[in-house]
């Protein structure tokens, strides 16, 4: 390598290290770096696209350590590298990008202090663009690089389509209001469960209840009534929502069924709800 491209690579790695404090910063809340070894789950990739303006694949060319006392918020055994990249492609977003690109990661150091092999490997990036200097990119969080392979590229790619879907399950901030209303025969009610959302449309799980049959339920993220016959399947993006969302346990003041009795049903039922959803399993 001649001087002059080494010395031009230095002079572009210390402009990037000039970025405020704030943009080099990654928070102590989200320092994993890459996936475990059992590979990242829908729920991880579907949170990396959820919050990610671009989604590019590129090929590594070229890490170079940053100082420890440079990299904020840097987890123990990690290193925090300047890596130099070519584009492959831009698989979401509709912010320029150039045949090169420069971004931070966060990568976990073995027992020699060296990170994983990446020179010349494709790898996914959930990114945004840095305002004011073309072809850098900032990683939505340091697990945001994902190492290309086809089942990833093909799980990112179908989540991706989801998430841009017309009538897309919005974004679940919290649980509003449960009820429970019994009917008029043993064994008959329903249980309504209103939530909120991030965009302040409708969303609900209704859970109803039929003699001599165990309950059923199903989510509606609009104003329809939810089809209590098609609970979301694992791995989708209703289930997602719900699953990664929900609360663990009904806000005080939430439940508003009369009397004790439909109390503890409604209670029971979004027991039922989460049980039914199962774990959201992260290995980020």
């Amino acid at each position: 390598m001649s001087r002059m491209y080494t010395k031009m690579r230095l002079t572009a790695l210390a402009a990037f290290l000039a970025l405020p404090p704030a943009l080099l910063a990654i928070p102590a809340s989200a320092q994993e770096a890459m996936p475990a070894p059992a590979g990242p789950t829908y729920a991880d990739i579907a949170e990396l696209a959820d919050s990610a303006p671009l989604v590019v694949r590129a090929q590594v060319a070229r890490l170079v350590r940053v100082d420890d006392a440079r990299a904020p918020g840097l987890a123990p055994g990690h290193g925090r590298f300047y890596v130099t990249a070519k584009t492959r492609a831009l698989i979401a977003g509709n912010a320029p990008i150039g045949e090169s690109l420069a971004y931070l990661v966060d990568l976990p150091l073995d027992g020699r202090g060296k990170p994983p092999v990446l020179k010349k490997r494709d790898v996914l990036l959930f990114a945004r663009a840095v305002a004011g200097r073309p072809g850098e990119l900032q990683l939505v969080r340091p697990g945001a690089q994902l190492l290309a392979d086809p089942a990833t590229d093909a799980r990112v790619r179908a989540i991706l389509t989801e998430l841009l879907a017309p009538g897309a399950p919005a974004r679940i901030t919290g649980l509003r209001e449960i009820i429970h209303v019994p009917g008029n025969l043993a064994g008959e009610g329903e249980t309504q469960i209103f939530l909120t959302t991030a965009d302040q449309s409708a969303a609900s799980i209704t859970v109803h209840h039929r003699p001599g049959a165990p309950p059923a339920w199903g989510a509606s993220f609009s104003e329809l009534v939810a089809d209590v016959s098609r609970p979301p399947q694992r791995d989708t993006l209703q289930w997602y929502r719900l699953a990664c969302f929900l609360p663990n346990r009904l806000p005080p003041g939430s439940n508003l069924s009369d009397g004790a009795v439909n109390r503890a049903q409604a209670e029971a039922d979004y027991r039922t709800v989460l049980g039914d959803l199962g774990e959201c399993r992260r290995t980020l």
